[in-house]
């Protein structure tokens, strides 16, 4: 198989970006649901991690093993319960969460594999998606939310706030978040409030069992 890149691109997305920066150089990584393997491949080049992945898609393993990554079929789902307790410093779920089908399961078992877990998840409360439902009575399709009501593999919408409060209730410390705009710069305001929820398009949390 052609390796199709040994280098990490100069620019990755920017919730990737924030991730690779609060990762600590040297550490063991669990990327679940890595996708073609983009953040995997920049931990392992720029903080030289000791990674590893699961992805649902045969088309995501084979472009992460392309790229020369440790990557494994799985699903976040039902695969999780195998791995043990503490077996990683990192684990982290990247705009993946809201199309689990048990999220609560899948955040328990991210922050009992990892030391810390890091999710990263699209806001449904930012205010355009608001307006566009509620002047326009459709669902709405942005730049993160880029599918139809049809096909959209989200099938647990959450907000921010929604976020913060489904971890107070399990009892998960948010260390950190980080609130990204429209713009993809950083909105300075409390994962908690309502300048967070109402302004950012999405959001990432560095996570801790209490």
């Amino acid at each position: 198989m052609a390796v199709t890149s040994l280098l990490p691109p100069a620019s990755i997305r920017s919730d990737l970006e924030s991730i690779v920066e609060w990762v600590e150089a040297g550490s063991r990584v669990l990327d679940v649901g890595c996708g073609d393997g983009e953040l995997l491949h920049a931990l392992v080049h720029r903080k030289q991690v000791d990674g590893r992945g699961i992805e649902l898609s045969m088309d995501g393993v084979r472009a992460s093993v392309a790229r020369g990554l440790a990557v494994i079929q799985g699903d976040a789902d039902t695969d999780l319960k195998d791995y043990p307790s503490d077996g990683f410093d990192y684990v982290i779920l990247s705009q993946t969460l809201q199309a689990t089908r048990h999220p609560r399961i899948v955040l328990d078992h991210l922050v009992r594999i990892g030391r810390h877990a890091i999710v990263s998840v699209p806001n449904f409360g930012y205010w355009r998606v608001r307006a566009d439902l509620l002047l326009r009575g459709r669902m709405p399709v942005t730049d993160r939310l880029g599918h139809e009501w049809y096909e959209t593999p989200n099938i647990h919408f959450c907000t921010i706030a929604d976020m913060v409060a489904l971890c107070q209730d399990m009892g998960v410390t948010i260390e950190r978040s980080l609130i990204l705009g429209a713009d993809d710069r950083a909105v300075p305001a409390p994962a908690d409030s309502v300048r967070a929820n109402w302004l950012g398009v999405q959001a990432v949390f560095l996570l801790q069992r209490s």
